[in-house]
């Protein structure tokens, strides 16, 4: 049976602008192999060749075609739900690209969805307009759920907390599309062409990542050299197939034959 991979990024190929060890030969060893894969990101802020170049500057070399986004998840959905919609966005960069190719229009008044994703340019102006939106009837769209890191010295709230403040704002829930979503993890097995009993995920979240991969039949991989870490394990109720220090401890050969 054919495999292909579906793999995290921040804590499983790298941690900040730190490639981590044994990444580089896993993802050529891949590439060496033609097995399928896709980096598969929650982050709607990068476009896929940000992150190309990204990761080229660690030595990884891959294409915009390696790469999918929660920006890009959220506007596939968006385009199956309305085609060639409107949505008034709290978001930057990758998010209004991967809008506009799938030929949603940007507005600033009566949007069919107030969409919110990753960015540092929100204003409270901007978040009063969403509220109003919402309320007069626009559905309302998170690219992903992901908590504030509550770190000192973070420069950037998780989609979490700005969701949040809109819900308590409007009480309406956001539909949120990003992982551990089976809207999203679906999507990018698609891509790949792959069944679910084909797709190996690896992640170092088990909130996001490994959830995501056990609700969809996927092979999970939990990696230690991010956020989950072994001790945490005994909170959950699900557990991972597998669990490694980091990828250097991969095997394709093997990982193959699950």
């Amino acid at each position: 049976m054919k495999k292909g991979f579906l793999i995290d990024m921040d804590g499983v190929i790298y941690s900040g602008d730190t490639m981590i060890e044994g990444a580089d030969t896993f993802i050529a060893s891949l590439q060496e192999n033609d097995i399928p894969f896709l980096f598969m990101t929650n982050n709607s802020q990068r476009s896929p060749l940000d992150t190309v170049n990204k990761v080229a500057k660690m030595g990884i070399h891959i294409k915009e075609e390696n790469v999918y986004t929660s920006a890009m998840a959220t506007a596939w959905f968006l385009s199956f739900m309305k085609p060639n919609g409107t949505a008034y966005v709290l978001g930057e960069g990758g998010l209004i690209t991967s809008l506009h190719q799938q030929g949603y229009v940007m507005v600033n008044q009566n949007p069919d969805y107030v969409v919110v994703g990753e960015g540092r340019n929100f204003t409270l102006e901007m978040v009063n307009n969403a509220v109003d939106m919402i309320l007069e009837g626009a559905k309302f769209i998170a690219t992903n759920l992901d908590p504030s890191p509550k770190k000192e010295g973070w420069n950037n709230l998780g989609i979490k907390a700005i969701v949040a403040m809109i819900e308590e704002a409007t009480g309406k829930k956001a539909f949120s599309v990003g992982k551990p979503s089976p809207v999203m993890m679906r999507a990018a097995r698609k891509t790949l062409g792959l069944t679910a009993q084909e797709t190996i995920i690896i992640g170092d979240t088990m909130d996001t990542d490994i959830l995501g991969g056990i609700q969809l039949g996927y092979h999970t991989i939990l990696t230690l050299s991010g956020v989950s870490k072994k001790e945490d394990l005994q909170h959950y109720a699900f557990q991972p197939n597998q669990i490694i220090n980091s990828v250097k401890e991969l095997s394709v050969e093997e990982l193959t034959r699950i």
